[in-house]
């Protein structure tokens, strides 16, 4: 018990010392979703302890030696021509430990330079890159320990910015399938920032995900809870607000402060779950409420913060594929493949 309370201090304590409160962020493309595997379940990270290499990126202290020698490539065509992808290889170290490194892209595509006319007189281009180191520890079958380091660059058209951040986790997972996982990411700064003399903070978020395997049925369930360090997290939307507008007055409905309270409390929340067909197949779904009440219409909701996916193993390699409603005007999709060298020797 005195190790857990430990291991929850040392991973609460930049918490106060680098939490931010709302507002624009720099970097926001860190809390973007890379695995398709965790885009399936509805969120950003996950605390499933089977050796997923995909899933040590946002949650490090899911790294172990079982992980070693394995290499993950994942893409998302995005909106618009946006584009993201990364590349991940692990190995482990009988001195120094287990290890992960990645480089994460975000290309946005090119645009037209032109004069006040319309007259095109060239291109330019928008990118964000990340580059991460992340080392994992168990410190018993039951506690593991984790951590990542992270150098960002960005560039828009002239304007570039360079920043550092660093995520810890910490793990508790047991014999009867339950898995704990708390995770403080983007503790961190800029370093250079897009205009000179002016700088934003990171998109800080304090997580915490809980998944159980049953042990009489194939399945398992998630619970992630996002941004903790916030009780509330919505805005007020004046074009389109929580209770609707009254078509006679043109006014806002009002909202018990009951429900405001139940709303707030759901947008820290995202539900997933995996159904797990034989070793080799499994499908995937999850649902965030807090995207959903934010990027649908309300004349129209549709599938707007629901997901889906599939897992499946073909030989020496694992597909995985995720499609991840965001709004009504388009919907990502998701791919990840993921083998281990030591197969092919």
């Amino acid at each position: 018990m005195k190790r857990i309370i430990n291991l929850i201090f040392l991973i609460l304590f930049p918490v106060l010392l680098w939490a931010q409160s709302a507002g624009t962020t720099a970097f926001p493309f860190l809390s973007q979703t890379m695995s398709a595997r965790v885009a399936a379940l509805g969120g950003n990270m996950a605390a499933i302890y089977d050796n997923d290499i995909t899933l040590a990126y946002a949650n490090p202290s899911l790294i172990d030696r079982q992980m070693s020698n394995q290499i993950a490539f994942s893409y998302v065509n995005y909106f618009s021509g946006i584009n993201l992808g990364m590349a991940q290889y692990a190995h482990s170290f009988s001195r120094f430990g287990n290890f992960i490194a990645s480089v994460q892209f975000m290309d946005y595509g090119k645009f037209d330079y032109a004069t006040v006319n319309g007259t095109r007189t060239g291109k330019f281009g928008a990118s964000d890159y990340v580059l991460r180191l992340g080392w994992g520890r168990v410190l018993n079958p039951k506690l593991s320990i984790g951590a990542s380091g992270s150098i960002i660059y960005s560039y828009y058209e002239t304007y570039k910015s360079a920043g550092i951040s660093v995520d810890v986790a910490g793990t508790y997972k047991n014999s009867s399938g339950w898995v704990i996982s708390i995770v403080a990411a983007n503790i961190g700064t800029q370093l250079k920032g897009y205009v000179p003399g002016r700088f934003a903070p990171l998109p800080f978020n304090l997580q915490l995900a809980v998944t159980k395997r049953l042990q009489h049925a194939p399945f398992r369930l998630m619970l992630l809870l996002n941004h903790l360090e916030k009780r509330k997290i919505s805005y007020y939307n004046t074009f389109n607000p929580p209770g609707g507008v009254d078509p006679l007055t043109g006014k806002p409905v009002a909202v018990a402060p009951s429900t405001t309270f139940v709303d707030d409390l759901m947008r820290h929340v995202v539900l997933g779950g995996e159904i797990l067909l034989g070793k080799n197949i499994v499908l995937r779904a999850g649902y965030n409420y807090r995207r959903r009440k934010e990027l649908s219409v309300n004349q129209r909701k549709g599938l707007v913060g629901f997901s889906y996916g599939f897992g499946i193993k073909i030989s020496k390699f694992q597909i995985n594929f995720a499609h991840s409603t965001y709004h009504l005007a388009g919907a990502p999709n998701y791919f990840t493949l993921i083998t281990s060298l030591d197969k092919f020797r």
